[in-house]
């Protein structure tokens, strides 16, 4: 793309770090003034103590806060609010650090506020089927205290395990079976936080509809640049009496892709429709053994849910497209125990990627399902261009995919070849009829690319919902939204993005 530089104006974010003596003055004055409303135990500040936060699952930009608060009530968080309020101080809220672009990075001369104490279930009322959980309570743990009911929470990232619903909050974050079950979005009710100035507020709430401008819709995918979420009421629903998984082989990308499109267009909405290039199913074979077929260009795994009657005829409805659409072996989990590892191994494919490289950078963006083909094969050409290996997985059933670029943190050139590929990755997503992002949010990582999607008269109505609940610009600042600095060097244009100096991009 050939458009200028936007004519954002330039915010603290965007200037250079801070030098070591402007830096010590502010960490010795935040600390002093957290240390009334915190107890000593609560507040880090000590190099060796806030190293561990200094970046989140994007683990190639790294950045240490001033200070690290560890809250336990409401009125702490509250507290730290206030008092960074009241300091111009930024605050990045932290859940468990699993984001992957970078969006609770601290700010150089900002304070962390982590949540992870905030770890209880505060209710599971089955008749309403509904929980009420404190913000860091992990996905996972929201499952396991409403099995006894026969109740589950549908939004499944991979990250299940570890992730918080208060970082699922403010990422909007899927899973495998999003499609039939909805992102975070479709499955909270409410929740409780509080703003920039420590004022507590709620969005949403128990009722089917609720008065008043619906600002719940526009706090979930937030990533802590409205508020900052302490407590989240879901919704649960019913564990299915049986589900069986097929798993498809498919000796093209573009016959697995026409495939994804074809079950949809045949009406069918299955409980979760994923696929994985050759390369990812290696490498996650290798890792989890979960019976893939590992001679196969792609493979696509969909799963049908409900009572047994209906999982059979929809199951018999998929294989028949599958087969027509060139399928070269279709085989369909016997048991319960099969199933879990069909799933297993598309769960874990981060780590198993992580395995085969020294780091990756997993790249999300979202195309129409048609489009799923065009951009595998595009992907395959960029590995040539930037030298790089690709492994590919996808949201398949709605259009989200998951590049993971594999490369070598330690060499700066690799990085910037990374970069590069990312870039080019999300560009090519947008000219597709996509999006940038579909789960993972813009964070740090995105934000050049928000200008290839987004034009400065929409990313200042952007700009303007943050001011109406921030108008100082504390939280979180210096994410998602581009504030762009111009640099000219040589006759060229740069791009100063959030407090690190990022690779050169023409496009602008």
């Amino acid at each position: 793309m050939n458009a200028p530089l936007p004519a954002d104006a330039a915010t603290s974010a965007a200037e250079a770090p801070p030098d070591a003596a402007t830096r010590a003055r502010r960490q010795a004055e935040v600390v002093a003034a957290l240390g009334k409303v915190l107890p000593a135990h609560a507040l880090l500040w000590q190099r060796e103590d806030t190293t561990p936060y200094e970046c989140d699952g994007l683990t190639a930009y790294r950045q240490l806060p001033l200070a690290v608060a560890l809250p336990e009530t409401e009125a702490q968080v509250s507290g730290v609010l206030r008092t960074c309020h009241a300091l111009g101080v930024p605050v990045v809220a932290r859940g468990a650090g699993t984001g992957l672009s970078g969006g609770a990075m601290p700010h150089a001369l900002g304070v962390t506020l982590s949540l992870a104490k905030f770890n209880r279930i505060l209710a599971v009322d089955p008749l309403a089927r509904t929980a009420t959980v404190q913000c860091g309570v992990r996905n996972l743990a929201i499952s396991e205290a409403a099995a006894p009911h026969g109740l589950y929470y549908a939004p499944d990232p991979s990250s299940q395990i570890a992730c918080t619903i208060g970082g699922n909050v403010a990422e909007n974050s899927g899973g495998v079976h999003c499609l039939k079950y909805g992102l975070t979005i479709h499955n909270v009710l409410r929740v409780r936080g509080f703003t920039a100035e420590g004022e507590a507020v709620e969005f949403g709430g128990l009722a089917l509809d609720a008065p008043g401008l619906d600002l719940l819709a526009a706090v979930i995918g937030s990533e802590g640049m409205l508020a900052v979420a302490t407590e989240v009421t879901v919704r649960l629903v019913p564990k299915p009496q049986l589900a069986r998984c097929i798993m498809a082989s498919f000796d093209d990308v573009r016959r697995a892709g026409d495939a994804v499109a074809a079950i949809i267009a045949a009406g069918i909405i299955p409980a979760g429709l994923e696929m994985m290039d050759k390369p990812m199913t290696a490498a996650v074979e290798d890792f989890v053994h979960a019976g893939y077929d590992l001679t196969a260009e792609a493979i696509l795994l969909c799963e049908s849910d409900g009572t047994p009657e209906e999982v059979a005829e929809e199951v018999a409805r998929m294989l028949d497209v599958l087969t027509g659409c060139g399928a070269t072996r279709l085989e369909v989990s016997r048991d319960e125990a099969q199933r879990l590892r069909f799933w297993s191994g598309r769960k874990n494919a981060f780590p198993a990627s992580g395995r085969i490289s020294p780091d990756y950078l997993c790249m999300d963006s979202t195309i129409p399902r048609k489009r799923l083909a065009d951009i595998l094969l595009a992907i395959q050409q960029m590995e040539q261009t930037y030298g790089l290996r690709c492994a590919n997985v996808f949201h398949a059933g709605d259009g989200n995919l998951h590049p993971l670029i594999l490369y070598d943190a330690n060499d700066p050139d690799q990085l910037r070849r990374c970069e590069a590929f990312g870039a080019d990755i999300l560009e090519t997503s947008v000219r597709l009829g996509g999006t940038i992002t579909g789960e993972h949010g813009v964070g740090v990582e995105k934000l050049a690319s928000m200008c290839v999607q987004f034009s400065p008269e929409e990313r200042a109505q952007m700009a303007a919902l943050k001011t109406a609940f921030d108008p100082a610009g504390l939280l979180n600042p210096g994410k998602v939204i581009p504030t762009l600095v111009r640099c000219v060097e040589g006759g060229k244009q740069h791009v100063r993005r959030g407090l690190l100096a990022f690779a050169e991009l023409e496009r602008f």
